[in-house]
């Protein structure tokens, strides 16, 4: 699988997952976002992608997703910090789908 992003081409997965993790950029992030039935990347995606990124290059793994909503407590308070409300923006929730998108690593026993 691939995507094109201003012309050039990025290999990707089957399964859609970032080969080359520095590769991504956010031109690429709209492309998958696409696939992954998300038509447009709001800010509030936006916050998600760059706080899973932030946690991945300071801890050089991907964030599990009760971690994640602790993290997006406190910096973007209750209402939007839930599973629901990850999932309310990224429909196959923080690992299968914002993390795909961020060009993160697929975690282990993640399709």
């Amino acid at each position: 699988m691939e995507a094109v992003v201003d012309g050039v081409t990025i290999q990707l997965s089957e399964a859609g997952w970032l080969e080359n993790l520095s590769e991504w950029s956010e031109g690429l992030a709209v492309e998958v976002s696409k696939s992954e039935q998300i038509p447009e990347l709001t800010e509030e995606h936006w916050d998600i992608i760059k706080l899973a990124r932030e946690y991945f290059k300071d801890n050089g793994v991907v964030c599990e997703p009760r971690k994640f909503s602790k993290i997006m407590a406190k910096q973007y308070g209750k209402d939007r910090s839930s599973q629901k409300y990850i999932y309310s923006l990224f429909p196959q929730g923080l690992i299968k789908c914002a993390n795909k998108i961020a060009g993160l690593p697929r975690p282990k026993g993640c399709s």
